[in-house]
């Protein structure tokens, strides 16, 4: 299943010159606000900093103090993936698929840079983004999802190429998996939004 993300063009490059400067609003506004970002609460703001200029100066430092890169998950059906940390910045994407992976690359205020699977960059509200963990299946077969994490273990289901699912653990070459009611493990090589080394639980 292709990822679904919707293109917008709504405007025109003459058009989009005036949004970035504020003369008017952007075609399309934010999506609904559900599960916020996991965040400190003792987060360092910037200041005195603003527009694309102050976002190329947080790519130096996290906002939250968390990890950068890192990866989250979209939190609403409907995100919008925008040019630059703002609503005056024109939309270059929507997303429909709650939960899907994606990678935070920058950190600019309440604005995050993100990354998905298939390598489009943009920004969208923190509010939008969820810390629950999850992957998206790459490939052109059927991924295993086995009982236990051994290439000879019981087979539980399949998932198919494009498919995303929640994920709880990673240990070596493995990561344990959940999809419509089915949960086993699943090799880490076929998965995308976990990196290579990393292990949790």
């Amino acid at each position: 299943m292709p990822l679904t993300r919707l293109r917008i063009q709504c405007f025109s490059l003459f058009l989009a010159a005036f949004v970035a400067l504020g003369a008017i609003p952007a075609c399309a506004q934010g999506g609904q606000v559900l599960e916020a970002e996991q965040q400190s609460a003792a987060s360092p703001e910037t200041a005195g900093q603003g527009g694309q200029e102050g976002a190329q100066g947080a790519a130096r430092f996290s906002v939250t103090g968390l990890p950068i890169p890192r990866f989250v998950s979209l939190a609403s059906d409907v995100v919008y993936m925008r040019s630059g940390p703002g609503t005056k910045y024109p939309v270059l994407w929507e997303y429909s698929r709650k939960g899907l992976p994606v990678e935070i690359t920058m950190e600019f205020d309440i604005w995050r840079k993100i990354r998905d699977s298939e390598g489009a960059e943009g920004w969208v509200h923190k509010s939008l983004l969820s810390g629950r963990r999850s992957v998206i299946v790459q490939g052109e077969g059927t991924l295993e999802v086995k009982r236990r994490p051994k290439d000879d273990a019981r087979l539980m289901a399949y998932l198919e190429p494009g498919a995303i699912a929640t994920v709880d653990a990673c240990e070596g070459d493995w990561c344990a998996v959940s999809a419509q009611g089915y949960k086993g493990w699943a090799q880490r090589k076929f998965l995308w939004g976990v990196y290579p080394e990393e292990e949790f639980n």
